[in-house]
């Protein structure tokens, strides 16, 4: 595999798709890692999310528990609760140092039928919630568009798995980061050493810095902000979709800036209930067919029941 040192960056703007694709397969079957440009999404929007975020992490901590996170994986999950239990990349005993608010796709009731379906959990700030449903809506149109690029980059030209994004699985997460002690355990993360799970991440992030990813080579890089931009990258479950050749790259969070750090990310998944397999005409399939709910169970539901947050 290719040893790399930095991020690389994509434009998108009006190109067409088809010429970015061939951008797309060098970044993310080297690296798995970008900073994209040029995508359309308003920067109001943008700062709009991170304002709405530290209003949530400034309400007192009674306020948040009131709507502690639940097993539809909606909102407030508080520091010191949450750790990844099932890592493979580090020797996890120490929870992650960051709190989060947590919100996916916004159902009128739980079905039955659909793992993690069901309403958010909204905290009383006025506007909140109307800026983070404006900002999921026009992130997932910038999700749509990169799957569709993803396809292209491994040569894709049936796009009919984009069908599973007709009612995708959505999330996204306003992190807050406290500074770690410069003197902290190396084994104390902000976010301990992980790949993520499903197709797309979209990260907005402020200028404080702390993520880092891992090369071939064991050698970690650091990504800093890029103004503009939004680091993205590839999850588990596309590169199971790609068959490979989209890589999912191992990457941390360490806050040792002394100072507050803030991150969106933004996870665009396909619908709970998709096979997740390799696509055909990605070459001899390398992976078994998956149900995307049975691996999302197994992936949250043991860090729920490790670590439900409770008050005090």
């Amino acid at each position: 595999m290719t040893e790399f040192t930095e991020i690389p960056v994509i434009r998108l703007g009006d190109r067409p798709d088809a010429e970015i694709a061939t951008e797309f397969r060098a970044a993310y079957g080297t690296t798995g890692f970008g900073y994209i440009e040029d995508h359309g999404v308003d920067p109001a929007l943008v700062e709009g999310v991170f304002d709405a975020s530290r209003r949530f992490h400034a309400l007192p901590l009674a306020e948040k528990m009131a709507i502690a996170v639940d097993r539809t994986h909606r909102g407030y999950i508080p520091i010191n609760t949450s750790t990844d239990v099932n890592s493979t990349l580090a020797d996890v005993t120490k929870p992650n140092q960051s709190a989060s608010f947590m919100m996916m796709r916004e159902d009128v009731a739980a079905d039955p039928d659909v793992y993690l379906s069901g309403p958010n959990r909204w905290p009383d700030l006025p506007g909140f919630r109307e800026t983070l449903e404006a900002y999921t809506a026009a992130m997932s149109e910038l999700g749509l568009r990169l799957m569709k690029i993803a396809m292209q980059a491994v040569e894709i030209t049936d796009f009919s798995a984009l069908e599973a994004f007709g009612i995708p699985t959505t999330w996204l997460r306003l992190l807050h980061y406290p500074p770690q002690p410069q003197a902290s355990p190396d084994d104390l993360y902000g976010s301990a050493p992980h790949t993520d799970f499903g197709c797309l991440t979209l990260l907005a992030q402020d200028d404080v810095g702390g993520l880092q990813v891992k090369t071939p080579g064991g050698a970690w890089v650091d990504v800093p902000k890029r103004p503009g931009s939004f680091v993205v990258n590839v999850g588990d479950m596309l590169h199971r979709m790609s068959n490979g050749r989209l890589l999912s790259t191992p990457h941390r969070v360490i806050n040792r800036s002394g100072r507050e750090r803030y991150s969106c990310p933004f996870f665009y998944d396909p619908h709970v209930n998709t096979v997740i397999e390799p696509l055909p005409g990605t070459g001899s399939p390398q992976f078994p067919p998956l149900l995307f709910a049975d691996f999302l169970r197994g992936e949250l539901e043991a860090a729920y029941d490790a670590h439900k947050p409770t008050q005090g």
